[in-house]
């Protein structure tokens, strides 16, 4: 019986060591009494939603110890990602990952799976990456020409010195279920092979006095509604809003609609033609000041500036600053510096929300 006993405990130990710690225990793990395809398309999804929530943190900077979307290690990228996507904790280090995992070889790795390096003079493992096909993965550098969350690939000569080993966190998908450059380019819908991705949009944003004296320092509000497209590998959007505002001082309730451009993430520029109700103007010490031009063809051109953005599972939040031109004229022949800037220009602070529709 001692006899047997050891057996068992022996084969159940190779059984812990070579299965992929995810096969169960999370919400999107399939039934013990799945088919083989369901399992098949359950653990999938599941490298799909880690790899997708991976990407979202492209540009974060390095920071040791980080897993906040202000700061990330190479463990904390693999941890964020994983509770981000699946709820799961895993181990916080690299090398407790490396022995967390089922070892693979890279020939046989794909999307989804762990890469290990060792890049230090020991023979500890120092760094991680989550692998995204082709020879490609994405990871938290903490040195070199870029650092933060990057793409690199094992074919630049200092990864490829470095590589140590890869692991799968899930079961293998079935033979020919990624293509090799199915999460190169980015940020399409989990799985989906796509050179960018569908956004929508909402912001909501009080607008300030700045220039008129004695006036209410709450001007009143803007907001815009759109949806966009993030398109050459997420180098740049472009997008269409409808931008609802109500303006107090002029006494006006404002309808652009605005194609936007933005060629980076903090960055946005948009300009259209507006609709407006109500008869603008200004009261002054001189007395009621009216404006004309509300309504235009090509009645409104800003700039908005989100200095950072909190990502979460649910979308991307980004406090702003914006400033708008506004095409209001007045005919009155006496000039007055501070109403007219006040007319044709607008200043806000707001909150954005952005998720991916695709």
């Amino acid at each position: 019986m001692k006899v047997l006993f050891s057996v068992c405990l022996f084969f159940s130990a190779i059984l812990a060591v070579s299965a992929a710690p995810l096969e169960s225990g999370y919400a999107l793990a399939p039934r013990s009494s799945a088919s083989t395809e369901e399992k098949a398309r359950a653990y999938m999804e599941a490298r799909s939603r880690v790899i997708y929530a991976a990407k979202r943190y492209e540009k974060t900077p390095y920071k040791y110890g980080g897993m906040t979307s202000r700061g990330l290690d190479c463990s904390g990228l693999i941890c964020i990602s994983f509770k981000d996507a699946l709820d799961v904790n895993l181990p916080r280090s690299a090398s407790a990952l490396y022995s967390w995992t089922e070892k693979t070889t890279i020939d046989k790795a794909q999307p989804g799976d762990l890469l290990f390096f060792r890049t230090s003079n020991s023979s500890s493992i120092t760094h991680v990456a989550l692998y995204i096909g082709g020879r490609n993965f994405i990871h938290s550098a903490s040195d070199g020409p870029n650092t933060g969350v990057i793409y690199s690939s094992l074919d630049e000569q200092y990864w490829g010195r470095t590589y140590a080993g890869a692991g799968r966190a899930f079961p293998e998908a079935p033979s020919g279920s990624f293509s090799d450059n199915s999460f190169v380019t980015g940020g399409g819908k989990p799985g989906t092979k796509s050179a960018g991705r569908i956004l929508f949009g909402a912001a909501f944003a009080p607008t300030w006095n700045s220039f008129l004296l004695g006036g209410e320092i709450l001007r009143g509000f803007s907001s815009h509604l759109g949806i966009s497209a993030s398109l050459f590998n997420k180098r740049m959007t472009f997008g269409f809003e409808l931008r609802p505002e109500y303006d107090r001082m002029l006494g006006v309730f404002r309808l652009p609609f605005t194609l936007s451009w933005k060629p980076n993430e903090k960055i946005t520029v948009f300009a259209g033609p507006v609709l407006s109700f109500g008869d603008a103007s200004i009261t002054t010490e001189d007395g009621i000041r009216s404006y004309s031009g509300g309504t235009s063809w090509f009645g409104a051109l800003g700039i908005t500036a989100a200095p950072f953005t909190i990502k979460t599972s649910g979308g991307d939040f980004s406090p702003y600053l914006e400033a708008a031109w506004q095409n209001y004229y007045s005919n009155d022949s006496v000039m007055n510096l501070n109403a007219d800037a006040s007319a044709f220009l607008r200043l806000s602070t707001g909150l954005r929300f952005t998720r991916s529709l695709k």
